[in-house]
């Protein structure tokens, strides 16, 4: 059996929980409890706050854990970082109030500056040979230059929406995180088994994200003209069709480039152009 510790609530809590749901992984949300063991895989998820996470796998009290990268970092925990997992995305910034005058990292030296992360921000001062007065601050950190508690602020940005409603603008970015997958170092051969299956079922999900599977007819005369414009995985499948002058062309396409490719199959001549969600790709 597996343990895995992942947030107890808040976005990264949902979106974790939507990985374990795509990866066949069944846990019951509806009779949540501090430790729930999945109904078709040997999983037990371990429910905690976020910055319990890293020390609780370090400790072997969980086998992994999935946690913002922030918090591996905050908290020095001795975790093997086993994958990143491409959601929850955010930076580490300074702001200063819009209406500072701000030139470049100096400015910082001598300042008070509030955060929720003091070691991070730390050992970036020390690194860029600063010295500032750091006010730890567990709650709403963007409101302390408002108030008069610290002229900046070290604190994650997502949108940037926060800062600019505070009166705020992001004058330096320290470290941009995501939601990995950190691992304790000392688990046994079973549970590495364990864990190589469900990463092979998360590498299958990521692979389907943001990418559509495509299905058209086209003209054989302009069939290396089409496969020319579709950046397949590897190449495109094509099947002949009753009329021996037209095939059948399956391919996968990434979302973000959908539209300029299916524009120029229309303008190559391909016609009936399915297009389809796909749910899991194995590579």
């Amino acid at each position: 059996m597996l343990r895995i510790a992942v947030q107890s609530k808040g976005r990264l809590f949902d979106e974790t929980l939507n990985l374990l749901t795509e990866a066949d992984i069944k846990i019951s949300a509806s009779k949540r409890t501090l430790l729930i063991q999945a109904s078709n895989f040997p999983l037990e998820v371990l429910y905690l706050r976020d910055d319990d996470i890293p020390q609780s796998v370090e400790g072997g009290v969980a086998d992994i854990g999935i946690v913002g990268e922030n918090e591996v970092a905050e908290r020095g925990a001795d975790v093997e970082i086993i994958s990143r997992l491409g959601f929850s995305k955010c930076r580490l910034s300074l702001a200063v109030p819009k209406e500072a005058e701000y030139t470049d990292l100096k400015w910082f030296n001598k300042r008070r500056i509030a955060t929720s992360y003091p070691n991070i921000l730390r050992n970036f001062l020390t690194q860029n040979g600063l010295q500032a007065d750091i006010h730890v601050i567990t709650g709403s950190v963007e409101i302390s230059p408002g108030i008069g508690l610290s002229d900046a602020i070290f604190d994650i940005v997502s949108s940037g929406s926060t800062l600019i409603s505070n009166n705020l603008r992001e004058v330096e970015v320290v470290m941009k995180s995501e939601a990995v997958l950190v691992g304790n170092r000392k688990m046994d051969a079973e549970k590495h088994r364990i864990l190589n299956e469900m990463l092979f079922r998360f590498k299958a999900v990521s692979s389907a994200q943001d990418k559509k599977y495509v299905m058209m007819n086209a003209p054989k005369d302009k069939l290396k003209e089409i496969t020319a414009v579709l950046p397949g995985i590897k190449s495109p499948t094509v099947i002949p069709l009753a009329d021996e002058n037209w095939c059948s062309i399956h391919t996968v396409l990434e979302e973000q480039r959908f539209w300029e490719i299916i524009g120029k199959l229309k303008e190559l001549g391909a016609q009936g152009i399915l297009v389809s969600p796909i749910e899991k790709m194995i590579l």
